[in-house]
């Protein structure tokens, strides 16, 4: 067997472990209660074709993250608008553009 070269630690001393310093996020980083379906769904309708925006509520002012492409949704709402709800695969319920969807 092949010997492992020796550590290096990375302060220079000895047995001493660097750590980032801990901060606390701000409440906008937290998903509201009602935009997440727990458990999360296991069978999906569509997926995503490109990059696009998600919104937790209709007011659709200022995205509040984006899908990347070839995340896959079920689609829970659409009445044949530009928008529709769906759900992601960690149980994000949220308003999308229906154009960027593809079947599965």
């Amino acid at each position: 067997m092949a010997k492992r070269p020796p550590r290096v630690p990375v302060s220079g001393e000895k047995g001493r472990i660097l750590r980032p310093e801990t901060r606390v996020l701000s409440d906008a980083a937290l998903v509201p209660a009602q935009n997440l379906v727990k458990p999360p769904p296991n069978q999906f309708t569509h997926e995503v074709h490109r990059r696009q925006p998600y919104y937790y509520s209709d007011d659709r002012e200022r995205p509040d993250g984006e899908f990347a492409e070839g995340v896959r949704v079920v689609l829970m709402f659409h009445d044949g608008g530009k928008y529709c709800r769906v759900v992601d695969e960690q149980g994000l319920y949220v308003t999308t553009e229906y154009a960027g969807l593809r079947p599965l």
